[in-house]
């Protein structure tokens, strides 16, 4: 079963000044788009790169997350330091995630170039470095759709089934109305539904 970490890295929230919406916005949207069987784990910390360093870790080595999603941080801001610290605990970087979500948020706001989201590979898990803000999170995850619902810009999650599965995780299977997953004819199965 996939074992999917969440993390929020905030240090208002981490601290009660306000409520943290990113792990919500995160296991509403999964919730919708995955069908196969998962878990999650979730943890909402201050913008320190030690902790978010040990926190990812801990999720991959301790827990097995073969996929571990974090939200906020990621800006220039100097407390903003998520990228650096998923950068400095991955075996492989896979630059490709972080240019797709700014390809597709700067489709909304002229600022996702100051972004610095990253995706990495640590092990036999896949890090991905999400926005803060709900609705970016969905626009990232599964991309953005006409009014007729054809794909104008992939999301980021069409990729990952297939990492997982290239990276030795478990396969996974998601609502096409949500997010279509991308494999090649020869990695695919036959649907358990």
């Amino acid at each position: 079963m996939l074992k999917i970490g969440l993390v929020s890295v905030s240090d208002r929230a981490s601290t009660g000044v306000y409520q943290d919406q990113g792990i919500p916005a995160l296991q509403d949207w999964l919730s919708s788009a995955i069908c196969s069987p998962f878990s999650t784990l979730t943890r909402l910390i201050p913008d320190e790169q030690t902790e978010i360093e040990a926190t990812l870790r801990q999720l991959v080595d301790e827990e097995g997350c073969q996929l571990v999603l974090t939200t906020g941080g990621t800006g220039p801001a100097p407390r903003d330091v998520t990228p650096d610290a998923t950068l400095a605990v991955a075996d492989r970087e896979m630059p490709g995630f972080g240019e797709q979500m700014r390809q597709i948020s700067l489709r909304f706001v002229p600022t996702a170039i100051l972004s610095r989201q990253v995706g990495v590979i640590r092990k036999n898990a896949l890090i991905l470095n999400l926005p803060g803000q709900p609705k970016a999170i969905k626009e990232t995850l599964e991309g953005l759709r006409n009014d007729a619902g054809e794909t104008l810009v992939p999301g980021i999650f069409a990729a990952v089934p297939y990492c997982i599965d290239l990276i030795g995780g478990p396969y996974i299977e998601t609502d096409p109305k949500v997010s279509k997953t991308f494999r090649p004819k020869s990695a695919l199965r036959p649907s358990a539904a």
